[in-house]
């Protein structure tokens, strides 16, 4: 094992801060105290809508727990080189496979952080082996035969660390292909634009873009977007485009960084250039499409362990430009400076993802050509009731997109809801032509066409979306309501069952099976269904409204009291509760309580004709009563 040398302590922290063991406790004692104070506004799911839920913090923790791990990862392989000095090469062969282990636990939290296997190979080559690139090329060039005497060659220490590396992470890619399967991801062109270029000039332009924009957000990150998909950022397809500038600004910068960490004659400068580099490249490098295509354009998320490579990078080039200028003070101002505006940016942010509304405008004044964003301000506020608003933005999303089909299915919807039925089902339609196994938009094209009286289509519709979707249970209530308006009782019944099959909670499922059964006669059928349905829902005030009205027409007027009692007490403001106990009590005989509910559900819904009918008769008869007694 290589002997470390007195300057390797400026750039191996485990030298500078507590014992490994220490970090290791106090990282997890930051961890939890992080997880206890911060619970999360949103998380994306697969139906691209953004939900407020606990669980969004969890979400975002992956990232943390990725870069904890990767950098405990990191620190274990230093200390190896710090015990091979004092215990021998065992001692030294511990940490490496507790590196390992823990470069494991990272990418179980995020894939990314199997590349902390990388970045301690790219250390321990040029950093512990004092590989000196400019050195080898100058003696290939020459022909020198002393390469073969040159150290990092023959050092068995190195090659066995590579070899540990190289098991290590053939070991984690295998059980990672034994979970997750040999399949890569489905992603669509509007996911990542470029990996779908015919052309690999195209591409190769686009995914170095990409990286300059990357970079950009680490140095100014000030246009920051939730979703950056969906012509957010259009394809470059020609060398006059002006964005080329950026790309070649980039790699010229990381060109002069790279000759510098790879031949510079002071090792000191050439060590933390090297590893502010593969902070900055390695753990990016899943990202950068090279390997695999990903699912993202731009995706701020994995820029945060390339951030400690940028944060090493410009406190180093801060250090040295202080070195030869007078003008430290003003040096030192610029620093707070950035500091400032980036904590003031920060706050800014944050502020931004308190709420959905803030966070999807934000992201429309960045990326006013993604789709998505519109997609999103329109579903929130077809959430809060403001169609007319949302429509706008639904058809300002198809209008980017003309392909997309979750805006199409909603504008559908609200569509469907202000009965502009037919332009409902030209949307809805074209939504199923474009992607024919879309279940949602099948069902929805049915409602459409039942609202239509068009009921063959709307059955083939239906018949199509559970096709697609074995286990829908909403699209068997839905076809059940169809079989129901053609009087075909039995396949509405069944309809209805297998909606409560796969969804035992489905109450509306359930109380159209007690209504329909009601209605039929069948009042036996349908107090065993409602029975049946309560045990699983107990708490259900309609399912206790339906089944008390099926016992009170069985003449079981007092546990169908009780039942009518529960519902009211769960939903007090229902006119038709008060209505039926009233017809009930009618019934029953108990006249002042019929009285006395009647009255209530008028005061509740005064244009009842059935109640203000049924309350006259009692009127009458309470006249008829009092008359006789005098």
């Amino acid at each position: 094992m290589a002997e470390v040398d007195a300057d390797l302590v400026h750039i191996l922290p485990s030298c500078v801060l507590p014992p490994f063991w220490a970090k290791l406790v106090v990282g997890f004692v930051s961890l939890v105290c992080f997880a206890r104070s911060y619970d999360g506004d949103f998380v994306f799911d697969d139906s691209e809508a953004i939900v407020n839920n606990k669980v969004a913090g969890v979400v975002g923790r992956a990232d943390l727990l990725c870069a904890l791990f990767f950098l405990l990862s990191f620190l274990g392989y230093c200390k190896a080189f710090r015990e091979s000095n004092k215990e021998g090469a065992h001692s030294s062969t511990f940490w490496v496979l507790l590196s390992i282990l823990l470069g494991a636990v990272a990418m179980l939290c995020k894939e990314q952080g199997i590349t902390v296997l990388g970045l301690n190979a790219v250390f321990d080559i040029l950093v512990i082996g004092k590989f000196n690139v400019l050195e080898i090329v100058q003696k290939v060039l020459h022909k020198d035969k002393s390469l073969e005497n040159v150290g990092l060659l023959r050092n068995g220490g190195l090659l066995l660390r590579m070899t540990l590396l190289t098991a290590g992470g053939a070991g984690m890619l295998y059980v990672r292909w034994k979970i997750m399967g040999t399949g890569p991801p489905a992603f669509t062109e509007v996911d990542n634009p470029a990996s779908f270029a015919d052309s690999m000039w195209v591409r190769a332009i686009n995914y170095n873009y990409y990286y300059s924009l990357n970079a950009w957000l680490l140095l100014c990150p000030w246009w920051l977007c939730f979703d950056w998909s969906m012509g957010c950022i259009p394809l470059i397809k020609s060398v006059s485009d002006c964005r080329v500038i950026a790309l070649a600004a980039l790699w010229l910068c990381l060109i002069g960084l790279i000759c510098q960490a790879l031949c510079s004659e002071d090792g000191h400068k050439r060590r933390i250039l090297t590893l502010g580099l593969g902070f900055l490249i390695i753990p990016f490098l899943p990202a950068s499409n090279l390997f695999f295509r990903v699912g993202f354009v731009v995706a701020e998320r994995v820029l945060y362990l390339p951030s400690v490579g940028y944060c090493v990078l410009l406190t180093f080039g801060f250090g040295a430009l202080s070195k030869h200028t007078r003008k430290k003070k003003l040096i030192a101002a610029v620093v707070l400076g950035i500091l400032f505006v980036n904590m003031l940016r920060c706050v800014i942010r944050s502020g931004e993802w308190r709420s959905e509304d803030q966070l999807f405008r934000s992201a429309l004044s960045v990326c006013p050509l993604n789709a998505k964003v519109h997609y999103n301000i329109g579903k929130n506020l077809a959430d809060k009731g403001n169609q007319t608003a949302a429509i706008r933005y639904y058809r300002e999303a198809v209008r980017l997109n003309p392909k997309y089909v979750h805006a199409m299915n909603n504008l559908g919807n609200i569509l469907k809801e202000r009965n502009e039925l037919q332009e409902a089902e030209e949307l809805l339609s074209l939504a199923v032509q474009i992607q024919p196994d879309f279940a949602a938009a099948w069902m929805n094209l049915g409602i459409v066409q039942n609202s239509l009286k068009r009921f063959e289509a709307a059955e083939q519709s239906y018949r199509t979306a559970i096709k697609h979707r074995r286990k829908y249970p909403d699209c068997y209530y839905n076809l059940g309501r169809l079989y129901a308006d053609l009087n075909r009782h039995v396949d509405a019944l069944n309809a209805w069952r297998n909606a409560t099959v796969l969804k035992p909670e489905h109450s509306l499922a359930w109380n159209n099976m007690i209504i329909l059964l009601d209605n039929t006669g069948n009042l036996a059928q349908a107090e065993a269904v409602g029975r049946e349905a309560l045990e699983l829902i107990p708490n259900d005030h309609s399912l206790m409204f339906s089944l008390a009205n099926v016992l009170g027409k069985s003449q079981k007027y007092k546990e169908s009291e009780a039942l009518f009692l529960k519902a009211i007490k769960a939903n007090p403001n229902a006119a038709s509760y008060h209505g039926n106990l009233a017809v009930l009590y009618h019934r029953w005989g108990h006249l002042d309580l019929a009285k006395k509910h009647y009255e209530i559900s008028l005061q509740l819904d005064p244009t009842a004709s059935g109640t203000k009918e049924n309350y006259g008769l009692l009127r009458r008869k309470l006249e008829q009563m009092q008359k006789r007694d005098v």
